[in-house]
């Protein structure tokens, strides 16, 4: 997939109209499907992917700053979200640390620092497991 392909996808994903993210940002009607190539000057990556809300880095190569692809986003986001499931219910005990139980309030920061440590497990294995997977 090139980067017109996957702003196409963002968009559709979104909701969003082609020709409302080209009026945005001020380009004439029909500019992202006309780039042929599939990628785009500089100076309209970084405003293309600043409108999205991605990186640079994922709207040329699909994967995050860190390495991490879309599926990979959508695992950590499903298992963070499991388990913020389980802490507020309380479903395996208490959150505690050295027997006191972790305020409410702290659970989010909590779940913020998991959520670092499955993004850096994360391209740990990726590296471990499959260090020459996407080599060129």
């Amino acid at each position: 997939m090139n980067s017109v392909e996957r702003v196409k996808k963002i968009c559709k994903e979104r909701k969003i109209p082609i020709s409302r993210l080209e009026k945005d940002l001020g380009y004439s009607n029909g500019y992202i499907g006309q780039l042929r190539k599939g990628t785009f000057p500089s100076n309209r990556l970084l405003e293309i992917s600043n409108y999205l809300g991605v990186s640079e880095k994922y709207l040329m190569t699909g994967t995050d700053e860190d390495g991490l692809t879309e599926k990979d986003n959508n695992d950590i986001a499903k298992d963070l979200e499991n388990l913020k499931r389980k802490l507020s219910n309380k479903e395996d005990g208490p959150a505690s640390y050295e027997g006191t139980n972790i305020p409410e309030a702290d659970l989010d920061m909590f779940a913020g620092q998991i959520e670092l440590m499955l993004r850096r497990l994360k391209t740990i294995n990726k590296e471990k497991y499959n260090p020459h997977k996407n080599q060129k």
